[in-house]
C-alpha cells in the first residue's frame, strides 16, 4: 500500500491519545454493551480493535491496514470459536480505515461484498467525526447478519472478551 506523506505522519504521530481523542471511557463501555447485548442474540463472537496508527516497521513494509486485521485476526485467534464465526472489526484511526474480518463460518452466508458495503457506512460516519455512531452501527450491523445465520445458542458462552481493544 502506498500512502502520502500525510498519511505517514498522522501514523507515525498518532498515539493513545488519538484513541481517548475519539473514543471517551463512557463510548468504549458503550461499544462493550453493545457487543454483549448482541451475543445475547446469536452464538457468533464480535471483537472491536482500535488502533491509533501502525508502527514505523509496518509503515515500511506497506502493510495495509487490510493486511493488519487479518494478522491480528490470527494473533487474537479470532478464528478460534467453535462454530468458526468470529467477526472483528478493526478501525485504524490514523487513516480513518475500517476492516471487517469474518470468520469461514460466517462468510459462508455472508458475501465479502456486505462487509464492505458495512465498512463503507462506518467510513461515511467516520467523516463526520462520529466514530462511536460509525463502530456502534458496525457491532449492530454484523450482530443482525450473526443473529440470522447463528442464532443464540442454549450454552450462551462467550468465547472471546466483549471490551474494546486499544492497541
Amino acid at each position: 500500500m502506498v500512502r502520502s506523506i500525510k498519511q505517514w505522519c498522522l501514523n507515525l504521530l498518532s498515539g493513545p491519545w488519538l484513541v481517548r481523542r475519539y473514543f471517551s471511557a463512557a463510548a468504549m463501555q458503550r461499544i462493550e454493551a453493545a457487543i454483549r447485548q448482541g451475543e445475547a442474540r446469536h452464538s457468533g463472537q464480535v471483537c472491536f480493535v482500535v488502533e491509533a496508527g501502525l508502527d514505523p516497521y509496518s509503515l515500511f513494509k506497506g502493510v495495509s491496514p487490510r493486511e493488519r486485521a487479518l494478522a491480528l485476526f490470527s494473533s487474537l485467534r479470532i478464528w478460534d470459536t467453535e462454530a468458526n464465526n468470529g467477526v472483528l472489526i478493526y478501525l485504524l484511526l490514523a487513516d480513518h480505515d475500517v476492516e471487517i474480518v469474518a470468520d469461514r463460518g460466517i462468510s459462508r452466508h455472508v458475501k465479502p461484498e456486505e462487509w464492505a458495503v458495512l465498512c463503507q457506512q462506518m467510513e461515511q460516519l467516520f467523516r463526520q467525526h462520529a466514530f462511536e455512531r460509525g463502530i456502534l452501527l458496525g457491532v449492530e450491523q454484523a450482530g443482525l447478519l450473526l443473529q440470522q445465520h447463528f442464532p443464540a445458542a442454549q450454552s450462551g458462552s462467550n468465547e472471546l472478551p466483549d471490551h474494546p481493544l486499544v492497541l
